[in-house]
């Protein structure tokens, strides 16, 4: 029987690494290189103004996510990042687990509201989280990165 562990784990750890390039080689081949212009800083999602989640199956690496504070740390606003899950385990409720744990998470650090966005060439991710509870909204709150033409998604925690 597979066995799905899901914890958080340090952002520079091997784990989450490889779930980041994992996911940044993924939006490289589905929108072209260069495709997630924001620079993404590790320490972002280290607590106490973020975090990172993994899951492993059978200690293999299947998939993670992370968290990072958005705006002012006061305001208590984080951003979704990276959410990316083994191709062979995709619709077997990965990623479902993988976003309860880092809602959970986001919680446990004081965050009052989680946003997200996802990109037109991913529809799969566009229906999935209004499935698990996100709604969709027009844009980031103000002063906010986002991206042009993004499919945005917001959580009151």
């Amino acid at each position: 029987m597979r066995v799905l562990a899901i914890q958080v784990e340090p952002v520079t750890s091997p784990g989450a690494l490889s779930v980041i390039y994992a996911a940044l080689d993924e939006l490289a081949r589905r929108y072209g290189p260069g495709a997630d212009a924001e620079h993404l800083e590790l320490e972002e999602m280290t607590p106490p103004h973020g975090l990172f989640v993994v899951a492993r199956d059978d200690g293999h690496v299947a998939g993670g996510v992370g968290v990072r504070t958005i705006l002012a740390p006061e305001r208590h606003v984080g951003e979704v990042k990276r959410l990316w899950v083994r191709p062979d385990l995709r619709r077997a409720g990965v990623g479902a687990r993988l976003m309860d744990a880092v809602v959970d998470g986001a919680r446990e650090l004081g965050f009052l509201d989680l946003y997200l966005e996802t990109g037109f060439r991913q529809p799969e991710a566009i229906a999935f989280y209004p499935r698990i509870g996100w709604e969709p909204v027009t844009a980031l709150p103000e002063g906010a990165h986002s991206y042009p033409g993004a499919h945005r998604f917001h959580l009151a925690l």
